[in-house]
């Protein structure tokens, strides 16, 4: 058992991984390159070793657990062990193999779950960490990431702080719901007396329905004008930190992660005529196609329509998306997951989008998008409720190298 196994024994369930439940986001459903990414049920998994962390320029798997926790190390030291024992689960879990053997009167090394075989591998794992965990606690304020701040509560937003921020974030990825709940079971195992989840949501993806990207709860196909993320270039003008600038050494290999937990209100958008949920939305229903086009891929021509007759100037992907001179650098990298919590206390459905998106700078990018987007129609239909703002850490050069290692040494 590790160090950070042993000490959350000792101090019990208050040290714990606990559990809550948490909403979903808007602002950009899962956008797309102009072809359909894949999910990763068809493609091999990543190789867990890389520059950067694998699992974010990957298509969304069929399911997500996605959490935010509290650090409960006691020191610095503690800490280091905590993203140690997290990098070791991580890359057992992506790769598979045999639990190591315990004695006989020990409990199980796996929980059982996925049968006699144990892990398999196929899950993917991204860990971010947030503002709060640059307070005085472990000597990191000097090296927080420059552009890291706790998430601020925007126009349209009901924010409950139940389900906002966190010092540190993981999103496991698989394509079974058991297979990623296996792995929160075998984190939560090693990592017990380290940290403390602060909330969790779980989501899915939905199969393309009939074909290119899958929906949302609103029934739109949600997510087409992602950057093409084999397009390496545009991976280093819009996703990753480099070096130098007024970033710490540290970051580089990193991304700046928004998660936005959005309620959709779908018992009053389902009252609303097609024609008018496709001119807020800006894109046919049933091809996904903007009200301009044919196909779901084709771009909007907004030049060609300055006053808004065709797509209005208030839609959704023109706000989002103004195909301006200067909106080039302000894509951000979209991933979004369907989330169903059953029903709320009035017995009303609690559906929405757990929305996460990725970028260099958060004010050049996700902001600006977010500052265009207040007040549009549809902001009457959905409700964002919680998130944070998170940096994804760089990635695990090799097996002996740890996820936070240039940041704590």
């Amino acid at each position: 058992m590790s160090e950070v196994g042993r000490r959350g024994l000792l101090r019990g369930a208050a040290a714990g991984v606990g559990t809550a439940v948490t909403g979903a986001a808007l602002s950009g459903a899962i956008p797309r390159p102009a072809r359909p990414e894949n999910t990763a049920s068809a493609t091999a998994p990543p190789d867990f070793h890389g520059t950067h962390q694998a699992a974010i320029l990957q298509p969304p798997c069929r399911t997500t657990a996605l959490l935010s926790f509290d650090v409960t190390a006691a020191d610095r030291r503690e800490l280091t062990e905590l993203l140690r024992t997290l990098t070791e689960r991580a890359r057992f879990l992506a790769v598979g193999g045999t639990p190591a053997p315990v004695g006989i009167t020990a409990p199980p090394s796996d929980s059982g779950v996925l049968g006699p075989q144990g892990p398999t591998g196929g899950v993917t794992i991204t860990a971010g960490v947030g503002a709060a965990l640059f307070d005085d606690r472990f000597g990191l304020a000097g090296r927080k990431p420059a552009r890291l701040t706790s998430m601020p509560a925007f126009p349209d937003d009901d924010l409950d702080p139940a389900w906002c921020h966190g010092d540190l974030s993981l999103q496991l990825c698989a394509d079974s719901p058991d297979v990623v709940l296996h792995a929160l079971r075998d984190i939560a195992r090693h990592t017990r007396g380290g940290m403390q989840v602060r909330w969790r949501m779980d989501g899915f993806t939905s199969p393309p329905r009939p074909s290119g990207t899958p929906r949302n709860h609103l029934g739109f196909k949600d997510g087409t004008a992602n950057p093409d993320t084999g397009d390496r270039a545009a991976m280093d003008r819009l996703v990753w930190v480099g070096q130098g600038g007024a970033e710490p050494a540290w970051t580089a290999g990193g991304s700046y992660l928004v998660v936005r937990l959005i309620r959709m209100l779908v018992e009053f958008w389902d009252r609303v005529s097609l024609g008018e949920q496709e001119r807020m939305i800006g894109r046919a229903r049933d091809t996904g196609a903007p009200l301009d086009g044919v196909g779901e891929f084709d771009t909007p021509k907004f030049a060609r329509d300055p006053k808004g007759e065709v797509i209005p100037l208030d839609s959704h992907i023109r706000l989002a998306n103004p195909r301006s001179a200067t909106s080039e650098s302000r894509r951000i990298l979209r991933r979004g997951y369907n989330y169903d919590r059953g029903t709320d206390t009035n017995g009303d459905l609690d559906l929405g989008l757990m929305f996460c998106c990725y970028q260099q700078d958060l004010a050049r990018q996700f902001e600006a998008v977010q500052k265009r987007l207040a007040g549009e129609p549809l902001a009457d239909y959905i409700k964002p409720f919680g998130g944070g703002y998170f940096f994804a850490l760089p990635g695990v050069r090799d097996r002996s190298d740890w996820l936070g290692r240039t940041l704590l040494l």
